[in-house]
């Protein structure tokens, strides 16, 4: 008899623990992801990312007592269309902070929204002038691109390659790394000998290739997202062209490899965050755990494998996350004091380390060099 009630009582505990556990209220986390259009396959796994964190969060009982609830748009990429669903977010979902836009052209339009109605901003793209100069609201997860270009150059000094060849499409991703990999090849010594460019819908870029032949670089840094640098990649294999070819960590997932076929990517080597790879990482790296235990759960959720893309939306929750266990609070306030506050943070990208001085907190520890072998990736060490 007194097992029974100690039973029933324990059911009883269990049901009132879940209720309490709700009893702070409810986190509105806003998203803006690139679902669908030529960036889905940077938008699609972020949205999937962060609709799975919140729903195992929920199941576990909320975040320091509060509800999460996901609301989240398709912007298709288009600038335009993020600042009007930014501002929906933010006027008629009433949202306390916002992951995303996933490109750095939408991400750039939608500042000015987030600076002006005061609500935490942490994109999932790229381009160093999203946070630098430092503004008040905005942050984002994915290492800044003259981190990605120093590891480039880097690698490429130890295989003396000075004369360096730029491919890079017309857009804000491509423009910020084109100019970044200037200032640092200028810095420590390279040469560009060519200084080509690309549009994003342009489906052959074997003119461009065709003038870089004749200048003879010693390699070739192609920098944009699919499916441009897929379409290099196949171009500079019909050209027959020998010449080394890097790209950038904006293709740093498999489906890169897919688009331009194996057999085209073979040796292309790039920069990419260690989930790529985390299968080959010492035990002892401080992500190496993490990194398996989110690729299990995405693929019992979806049955594929998680991308370095949808990290980003991963280390966003995990930013956000941590603002509501160091504040107690959802006003978009102190959360954004709280994501400024983040200190050796092990997340999928890398380490996150915050400061009032630095809204992306991530340095050259964020990227392994990997180089397509066989149609996977490969660490280069």
């Amino acid at each position: 008899m007194l097992k029974k009630m100690m039973v029933v009582a324990a059911a009883v505990t269990a049901v009132f623990s879940s209720t309490a556990a709700f009893a702070a209220g409810t986190l509105k986390i806003g998203g803006l992801f690139a679902v669908t259009g030529p960036a889905s396959f940077l938008g699609e796994p972020e949205k999937k990312t962060l609709e799975m964190l919140v729903k195992d969060a929920n199941e576990k009982g909320g975040i320091a007592g509060m509800k999460l609830e996901a609301v989240i748009y398709d912007t298709a990429g288009d600038a335009t269309k993020a600042v009007q669903l930014a501002t929906k977010l933010i006027k008629d979902d009433k949202v306390s902070v916002i992951v995303g836009p996933s490109t750095t052209g939408e991400s750039m339009a939608v500042i000015p929204v987030a600076e002006r109605e005061k609500i935490p901003l942490i994109s999932c793209a790229a381009g160093i002038k999203i946070t630098e100069p430092v503004k008040k609201w905005v942050f984002k997860t994915p290492a800044n691109d003259h981190v990605a270009a120093e590891k480039i150059l880097d690698y490429m000094a130890k295989h003396k390659q000075k004369n360096i060849a730029l491919l890079t499409v017309t857009d804000g991703f491509g423009s910020s790394g084109r100019e970044q990999i200037k200032a640092l090849a200028a810095q420590k010594g390279f040469k560009v000998v060519a200084d080509e460019v690309y549009g994003p819908k342009d489906t052959d870029m074997t003119a461009q290739l065709t003038k870089i032949r004749g200048i003879k670089p010693d390699a070739v840094i192609c920098w944009g997202t699919n499916p441009g640098p897929a379409v290099i990649t196949k171009n500079v294999k019909q050209l027959g062209l020998k010449i080394p070819l890097y790209m950038s960590h904006g293709v740093a997932s498999k489906k890169y490899i897919e688009l331009a076929g194996a057999d085209a990517a073979e040796g292309v080597v790039l920069p990419a965050g260690k989930l790529a790879v985390y299968d080959v990482l010492p035990k002892s790296d401080a992500q190496a755990k993490l990194l398996k235990e989110y690729d299990a759960a995405y693929r019992k959720a979806y049955g594929a494998e998680a991308s370095t893309f949808g990290g980003y939306a991963y280390d966003a929750f995990l930013l956000i996350a941590n603002a509501v266990k160091k504040t107690g609070s959802s006003a978009p306030e102190k959360l954004r004091d709280g994501i400024e506050q983040a200190s050796k943070l092990v997340s999928v990208s890398g380490v996150f380390s915050m400061s009032a001085k630095d809204h992306n907190g991530l340095d050259l520890s964020a990227f392994e060099i990997v180089r397509v072998t066989k149609g996977d990736w490969q660490l280069v060490k």
